[in-house]
């Protein structure tokens, strides 16, 4: 054979093993259908599982007015002028002037100091592993040049860039991967105004605009991630999402993913986004908490700085959703002008310092066979009224957001000798006793509403109870309460012939009975707070500590073996220890105040020695 042939035998025989695909390659190969078995049969990427720690980004023409109620989503703010909401109507007539349009924010929304570059360093310190911006919410707005928007889009009109496109170059320049937010509805397109026009009638916007529309955006972009929203009104096949999702992964492969809010009938598929809630427990499915810094996704400058997360706050966050086998997805709200609030920055570094100390805790750590260790925690004050909308809050720290249970005793003391009729609004359940006698039996939990924005209404109307009472009286009263998840409120009215009904006052209320001066009644708040939570990753396990033990730490682990290292995270060396009943106790007694190695939290390494 001639050399040149022999070289053109290698050539060939190298070409051809070039062209086979890998197992990677392969799988990318199948070809998924339109239907959930299908679309069920796309293995979850890794990369997700492994990174538990997401951006999300509301920025958008809502970022100009930046205001709402304090407990409403800002990103909601065509929604309520659409409603004639009065707090957001007479908002933008005082500061934009009475014939202001909201049309007429995209030339005020410039973005001039928005620096995507800037943006991603900011993420990459963060230790964030994916973004998801938000390309077009609600209102249609784009953040990229989508013929299907035109003059409604930020090349066309306000910043005159392509934020999507300068945003996806500086992310994956850092390693990151893209993930996109599509609302899959809109408030106001001429061919199907959701929430205003029947749901049934929204074909001809999903044929002539969303269909075409997201694989304009996906096909240009190519996310790794993509987040579907605004489904809620319809089904699944009205939306016709099971064509998008199977075209997406044809188009991206394995690496793709998506999360759970295609519409009705489409909850066996994606990740699952529980939204401002107290998370998850292990599934078997991967899940990621989203919420805001604050309260609101999109920014709101009428939030107080006590509705921010504390540093401690968000890392406790992360940890407890990681051992309960989750992650986060925690928002940014930029400014009209794309800078994001130094408040926002701070927080981000400050996770971003914690994980570079505690990383392999968590990141592609799994659960483990224990994953929390709870207290009870309780909290005791005078209230003057039963008048709270908590909405997503804690009544005070130390009580926990979600599952917590309340109780005010004392006496009450009417103006009137006549009957009074008191009714109760709450969410969850409550109870009234007045003089021993049950007056008001709400015991039961409140179905959560499906969306806590400026939509959101009582969930129940008010239990209502009849007592005759007299005039300068005091009796014994006692209201129990409990809250399950996401909203919270309360509300004691009181009624009778000759007083009109309104909340009872505080002038009605004593403490005790001897007391001659009105001041409320006593408190008693009640939660369980995680105090330990577990990982496990690379045969260790990891005990994250959310409070300092102190002198010792007791980890209530059952020991396979006696002959195991512990160690503090970020801390050389291994920790003294003894094993008794169940028990390990670790000797913390010689670390001090400026030996720790990370604020908020402190990871202690279980290894198991083999020999």
């Amino acid at each position: 054979m001639k050399l040149s042939s022999i070289v053109f035998c290698v050539l060939l025989t190298s070409i051809s093993l070039l062209s086979m695909p890998s197992d990677s390659q392969a799988a990318e190969t199948k070809q998924y259908q339109p239907n959930w078995e299908s679309l069920n049969s796309h293995p979850y990427p890794q990369w997700f599982t492994d990174a538990k720690v997401g951006i999300f980004i509301h920025w958008g023409l809502y970022s100009v007015p930046s205001w709402s109620g304090p407990e409403q989503y800002a990103e909601w703010f065509l929604r309520g002028l659409q409603l004639k909401d009065t707090a957001r109507v007479a908002f933008q007539k005082k500061v934009f002037g009475a014939d202001f349009d909201y049309r007429d924010y995209a030339p005020l929304f410039k973005a001039e100091l928005f620096d995507p570059d800037e943006w991603a360093g900011l993420f990459e310190q963060s230790g964030a592993k994916y973004i998801i911006l938000v390309s077009k919410h609600h209102d249609g707005y784009c953040l990229w040049p989508s013929k299907y928007a035109p003059n409604w889009n930020t090349v066309d009109v306000g910043p005159k860039r392509d934020i999507v496109g300068q945003l996806a170059e500086s992310v994956r320049k850092k390693g990151l991967r893209l993930g996109l937010y599509y609302s899959l509805t809109e408030w106001n397109n001429p061919l199907h105004r959701w929430y205003t026009d029947p749901d049934n009638e929204i074909g001809p916007y999903i044929e002539k605009h969303m269909i075409p529309q997201f694989k304009e955006l996906i096909s240009t972009y190519k996310p790794s991630l993509i987040f579907g929203d605004g489904e809620w009104s319809n089904s699944a096949k009205q939306l016709r999402t099971a064509e998008l999702i199977a075209w997406y992964f044809n188009l991206v492969g394995p690496d793709a993913i998506v999360n759970n809010r295609w519409g009705g009938g489409s909850s066996s598929v994606g990740f699952l986004t529980p939204e401002y809630s107290s998370g998850m427990k292990a599934t078997s499915r991967p899940w990621s908490e989203v919420r805001g810094l604050g309260r609101s996704f999109g920014l709101n400058r009428n939030e107080k700085l006590e509705a921010y997360m504390a540093p401690q706050d968000l890392i406790h966050f992360l940890v407890k959703a990681v051992a309960n086998g989750g992650g986060i997805t925690i928002n940014l709200g930029p400014q009209a002008d794309g800078q994001i609030p130094l408040l926002q920055q701070e927080r981000m570094i400050q996770l971003g310092q914690w994980l570079k100390v505690n990383g392999e805790a968590i990141y592609g750590s799994k659960v483990w066979t224990k994953t929390t260790e709870y207290k009870d925690v309780e909290l005791r004050r005078i209230d003057p009224c039963i008048d709270f909308n908590w909405v997503r809050n804690t009544p005070g720290k130390p009580v926990e957001e979600d599952n917590f249970t309340a109780e005010w005793t004392g006496f009450i003391q009417p103006g009137y000798s006549e009957e009074y009729l008191f009714e109760a609004v709450a969410d969850d359940g409550m109870r009234l006793w007045i003089d021993g006698k049950l007056i008001i039996d709400k015991w039961k939990k409140v179905k959560t509403a499906s969306e806590g924005n400026v939509m959101s209404k009582e969930a129940e109307k008010g239990k209502e109870g009849k007592i005759a009472l007299m005039a300068g009286k005091k009796y014994p009263v006692k209201v129990e309460y409990f809250e399950g998840k996401q909203n919270a409120s309360i509300r004691l009215f009181w009624s009778s012939k000759s007083q009109p009904k309104q909340i009872v006052p505080q002038s009605c209320f004593y403490a005790s009975k001897d007391r001659s001066k009105p001041e409320g009644l006593k408190a008693h708040y009640r939660s369980k707070a995680a105090y330990m939570c577990y990982t496990t990753n690379n045969d260790a396990v990891y005990a994250i500590s959310l409070e300092w033990p102190g002198r010792e730490l007791v980890l209530p682990i059952k020991s396979t073996s006696k002959d195991v290292r512990i160690s503090l995270l970020g801390k050389l060396g291994y920790l003294k220890y003894r094993y008794e009943k169940g028990k390990y106790y670790v000797d913390t007694s010689n670390i001090y105040h400026n030996d720790l190695p990370c604020d908020y939290a402190w990871t202690f390494k279980i290894e198991v020695l083999k020999h």
